[in-house]
């Protein structure tokens, strides 16, 4: 795009000059300079320190020549560097193209050639993921180590130098990307979403309209996902607002340390996932620390199940925000907030929505031809607005594929009602067709999990030869507690149609998670293959 022109109706753009997102570090260092911005353990960083230093990293590259639109990939866990290189970044008017640490060599290679990566910056621990991204992307020739290691200088020895040095941010314009958002790839490699400038500081501005209002300087946000991604997000937001970022003191989620954190710190918002949500608030230590700081707790990547959300709104009070969002929309389709979750099920609750659109964000259902349906039929949800990406970098394939007469297609099946809430069904891939009828999985792991000895649930269609395709069930028991497939199934008759009634139960210590700690249906499909457990296939159910 040109910074001028004269579009339809005669108006010329006179520019497309946007802030730089590095701004909201320098805002908060100007404002709130000696008050911590930052904790990690017994590290806590003041906002103008933490200035101080991206400004000397940002020096400390430009003079190794990274300039304006380079890619700098980031390898490493939740850390002080880890949260900077963001800034740094966007100081420079480079790209920020965080990997998730738990990724393997050969998956953070294909990240840093499929990103074009000039630079990289990576946690002294995986010196193999190094030498991958050498290896596979030769673009990169810059190499910056957080901590001793044989790979690169330490970061902190490389801006040491440059402590004092004012880095002016550099000039962006409204679509100069920032960020490269990669997709978990459920469904194939991961795809680069080109996140830029101008788009996120709408994200910014919505989720502090959308998620928390009121968020001031006085506010702490503890941080217990990776950085990488959605998570990155939600701290930029607190950045905006000088409120500070609490990390965990391991990589590894401790709920007591948690719990004693939010305590300590009177947090009051965190940003995470359903089975994290889970996994807090089924701790004992939720009852042996005070939370009562807590006014927004975030919950986002996917709907959080019936039986969770009430078990957490008793635990923590109405203080549950969700959000729908895929990161190539930032999280910002629907929102769901705290005055519409009750913990008590009741004809003026709206069960199993994921909301209503978010401030500026229009969403529509649509058939496969791209036309809107009809309140509650389902479609696919299709969204646009300020908050939606840019396109995927360098893929026109599947650019074509995500975008149909301007709309963001996200594969995800569901509904509306006649005020607007949206219903999630789930991702057109989940669905199954079973004797000719559609089956959509999420509706009967709501079932499933409305019994007390069933902690987690997922369904999948897996193929059959006389039904087409049949519902496998994966459970996980509540400890301590006794259920077989049998009892299970019994269970469920009369609850959902028998069409929809899973044909095999199987019961497992633990389903396989994401490095975000989302359940997902390809890991579980993997893992049941791996097993063996379709073979033969299990004998035609009738009624």
């Amino acid at each position: 795009m040109t910074a001028t022109g004269t579009p339809r109706g005669g108006l010329a753009r006179v520019s497309d000059r946007v802030m730089n997102l590095a701004h909201f570090l320098r805002q908060a260092g100007r404002r709130f300079p000696g008050e911590i911005g930052f904790v990690h353990g017994a590290q806590h960083v003041s906002w103008a320190e933490m200035d101080a230093r991206v400004d000397a990293m940002a020096a400390a590259l430009a003079a190794k020549g990274v300039v304006k639109g380079d890619r700098i990939l980031v390898q490493s866990k939740n850390c002080l560097e880890m949260f900077e290189s963001m800034f740094v970044a966007f100081r420079l008017g480079a790209v920020w193209v965080p990997t998730n640490f738990r990724q393997t060599p050969s998956e953070v290679a294909y990240l840093a050639s499929a990103s074009g990566a000039r630079a990289m910056i990576c946690h002294a621990d995986f010196p193999e993921h190094v030498a991958a991204a050498r290896a596979e992307a030769g673009a990169i020739d810059i190499v910056v180590a957080i901590g001793a290691a044989d790979f690169g200088p330490d970061y902190n020895a490389v801006l040491a130098p440059y402590l004092g040095t004012a880095f002016r941010d550099a000039d962006v314009e409204r679509d100069d990307p920032c960020w490269f958002f990669f997709t978990s790839g459920t469904t194939g490699r991961p795809k680069a979403a080109v996140l830029t400038h101008g788009q996120m500081a709408f994200v910014v501005t919505n989720h502090l309209c959308d998620l928390m209002p009121g968020t001031t300087h006085e506010d702490a946000s503890l941080v217990v996902a990776p950085l990488s991604h959605g998570a990155g997000v939600h701290q930029l937001v607190q950045v905006a607002r000088a409120a500070k970022t609490i990390l965990l003191p391991s990589e590894r989620f401790d709920g007591t340390e948690a719990w004693r954190l939010v305590e300590e710190w009177r947090v009051t918002n965190l940003f995470t996932v359903p089975t994290i949500t889970k996994l807090m608030v089924e701790h004992p230590a939720v009852d042996q620390f005070d939370h009562s700081s807590l006014r927004y707790v975030i919950y986002a990547g996917a709907p959080m199940y019936r039986e969770d959300q009430k078990f957490a709104l008793r635990k923590l009070g109405k203080v549950l925000v969700q959000y729908f969002g895929l990161g190539e929309v930032t999280g910002n389709i629907t929102v769901l907030p705290c005055a519409l979750h009750e913990a008590e099920d009741g004809p003026h609750v709206k069960l199993g929505t994921c909301g209503y659109e978010r401030t500026g964000m229009q969403v529509e259902i649509q058939d496969d031809q791209g036309a809107a349906v009809a309140p509650f039929a389902t479609g696919e949800i299709c969204v646009t607005g300020p908050a939606v990406f840019a396109g995927y970098y360098d893929n026109p394939e599947a650019n074509a594929k995500a975008f149909r007469n301007g709309w963001f297609r996200t594969g995800d099946l569901g509904h509306m009602d006649a005020e607007g809430f949206v219903y999630i069904t789930g991702r057109a891939s989940d669905m199954y067709i079973s004797g000719g009828s559609n089956v959509y999985p999420r509706e009967v792991e709501e079932q499933v999990l409305t019994h007390p000895a069933v902690a987690e649930v997922a369904i999948l269609g897996v193929p059959d030869p006389m039904w087409g395709e049949v519902g496998v069930a994966v459970c996980v028991r509540r400890a301590g507690a006794a259920l077989t497939d049998e009892e299970l199934i019994a269970f469920l008759d009369g609850k959902v149609a028998r069409y929809k009634l899973p044909r095999k139960v199987f019961f497992w210590d633990a389903l396989p998670k994401s490095a975000y700690g989302k359940i997902t249906k390809k890991m579980i499909r993997e893992e049941i293959e791996a097993r063996g457990l379709l073979e033969p296939p299990a004998p035609a159910r009738t009624g």
